[in-house]
């Protein structure tokens, strides 16, 4: 159930909401729409970073756990083309590229809660038209819901009234042994592509072949070794794979399966330290982003899976996550 968390520094209370159901306990902030929490019955630890403070999320721990948006990742240049009109939004990574839809992203407000239970809540937010350089009056919504058997489900809808773009990702970092790093770790994710991606992060072209490169983890394997190459890539998922992707560590097992056609993946190589909910300095390597999403700089790639979402019409998102212990 809800209760008070803590002010924003304009005075502006924020919640908590308290989930619980199947052996799994959630907690959601109505800042962000963030994941603060994920913890099951008999494990000492939680599996999301999170901080027990307000504060971490409004500076080094921003994104974690957030709903990020109105277009997660990053559009090149800052600028894309709708129906022939450029559109130029708010360039808050070196000047050069938008990441997360601006300085003020759907992580950095605060959701109104609509309905809630012992077992889910749906927030909602409202997008004027302009904000950020994005078209159209939106409204967003994101229900968390756990269910008998544990698993979260997180459904993600967006509705405008012009044509606009739209790519929500929730951006929690998991890590499942509570102990920083993730050399414990093994991934795996049923994707035979991604997008390799230049010196700014942003796309080079068409999908290119996991087969033989770092980003091969159609078998379970290690998320890093030492000297690997950082990962903060798209992985494009095979279509009707289920799950899409699973970690393990620590005894435990995340299955996570999404309708999105791809999963960001950052193993938080440069993170800057945050206090975690054990006071610990969270720093990098300490959690693995995994972010369910349309692919990054999509506005500006004709070819890749479309976001665009018109009038009458309702973008969605639906990702499940269940993690278990390990028999």
């Amino acid at each position: 159930m809800a209760e008070h968390f803590a002010d924003t520094p304009e005075g502006l209370p924020v919640d908590v909401i308290r989930l619980q159901a199947g052996g799994t306990r959630a907690q959601i902030l109505t800042w962000g729409a963030t994941l603060q929490d994920l913890r099951l019955d008999g494990v000492d630890h939680g599996l999301v970073l999170g901080a027990p403070q307000l504060a971490p999320y409004l500076g080094p721990m921003r994104y974690f756990g957030a709903i990020v948006g109105p277009v997660a990742n990053r559009i090149a240049g800052g600028t894309a083309e709708l129906d022939g009109t450029r559109h130029d939004f708010e360039k808050n990574e070196a000047g050069r590229t938008t990441l997360h839809g601006g300085h003020i992203g759907t992580d950095a407000r605060l959701w109104q809660l609509e309905e809630e239970s012992d077992s889910h809540c749906r927030l909602s937010l409202r997008l004027a038209d302009g904000e950020g350089g994005f078209p159209g009056n939106r409204v967003l919504s994101a229900e968390y819901r756990l269910g008998d058997d544990g698993a979260l489900t997180l459904t993600l809808t967006a509705v405008s009234d012009a044509p606009t773009w739209m790519n929500l990702a929730n951006h929690a970092y998991w890590n499942l042994t509570g102990r920083d790093g993730l050399e414990d770790h093994a991934l795996s994710i049923a994707a035979s592509s991604y997008l390799e991606v230049d010196d700014h992060l942003i796309p080079t072209g068409a999908p290119v072949p996991v087969a033989g490169t770092r980003f091969d983890f159609r078998a379970p394997r290690p998320v890093r070794r030492e000297g690997e190459a950082m990962v903060d890539h798209n992985f494009c998922l095979d279509p009707g794979a289920r799950p899409s992707l699973v970690l393990t560590g620590g005894g435990l097992r995340l299955e996570i399966t999404t309708d999105a056609p791809g999963v960001q993946i950052f193993d938080a190589t440069g993170l800057t330290p945050g206090p975690g909910h054990d006071g610990r300095q969270h720093g990098p390597h300490a959690g693995l982003a995994i972010e369910p999403q349309f692919w990054p700089d999509t506005p500006n790639h004709p070819d890749y899976p479309s976001i665009r979402l018109d009038p009458g019409a309702t973008w969605s998102q639906v990702s499940r996550y269940h993690a278990t212990v390990e028999s």
